[in-house]
């Protein structure tokens, strides 16, 4: 018999332990660095169903919209400095979720489950002090599933559908506030141009720089920005 078939039959005839290569044991660090970046996967959703997103985003494009300069200032500048705005109103969210939640499961001193708990305990608050009661109900009027008594019992998944609910309310108001004065630049300009008998000019060419300069004057932008930030309370 040849030597290699003696060593197959050798390796053949070896128990599978010690074929089969053993593997190490996950370790902790690895188990949290592995559900961190699960989580930044979340990120995005968390950004914008449970935080100010919404709502400064909707109210700055209807800026843009009430110029009637649908691309003016870019997407890029408006989402931008809605990220910003987000950071500024909800850095007291993100200053209990630091300190509470994630520094803890990094230096693992609390399970998984104790930092999804406690992490979602600010976005809970902040969101209960955002929407209206009438909103909630309506959420689990459609769930069927009776309201609960308490806010702290509210469920995190049918309260972010009501939460979105209230955004889209208040950006809403506070765009038709912001585009009323704008309709009414539009309709002066278009009855005067009617009464010159200037009917083939576009009244939008006449009206846009009025509008322009009256933003400025006032200092639109500021006050915009103070009201959608004053509107968190």
């Amino acid at each position: 018999m040849s030597i290699a078939v003696q060593s197959i039959l050798l390796f053949q005839a070896a128990p599978a332990a010690k074929v089969l290569p053993v593997l190490p044991p996950a370790s902790p660090d690895l188990v949290r660095t592995a559900l961190f970046l699960t989580l930044l996967a979340f990120i995005p959703a968390i950004v914008i169903c449970m935080t100010s997103f919404v709502r400064t985003v909707i109210v700055l494009s209807m800026v843009r919209h009430a110029f009637g300069m649908p691309e003016t200032p870019p997407n890029a500048v408006l989402i931008s400095l809605s990220l910003f705005l987000t950071l500024f109103t909800m850095s007291p969210v993100i200053s209990r979720v630091n300190g509470d939640a994630f520094r803890p499961l990094m230096a693992g001193t609390i399970s998984t489950e104790q930092a999804l708990e406690r992490g979602g305990a600010p976005f809970r608050d902040f969101m209960l002090a955002q929407t209206r009661d009438s909103d909630i109900e309506t959420i689990y009027a459609i769930s069927k599933t009776p309201v609960p008594d308490r806010p702290e019992q509210v469920e995190l998944m049918k309260l972010t559908p009501a939460f979105l609910l209230n955004e889209l309310r208040v950006a809403f108001t506070i765009g038709f506030v912001i585009l009323l004065p704008f309709l009414v630049i539009d309709l002066v300009v278009s009855s005067i141009l009617l009464g010159l008998g200037m009917m083939m000019v576009p009244p939008a060419s006449i009206s846009l720089p009025i509008k322009l300069l009256m933003f400025v004057l006032i200092d639109g932008w500021r006050l915009i920005i103070v009201g959608v930030l004053g509107s968190f309370h």
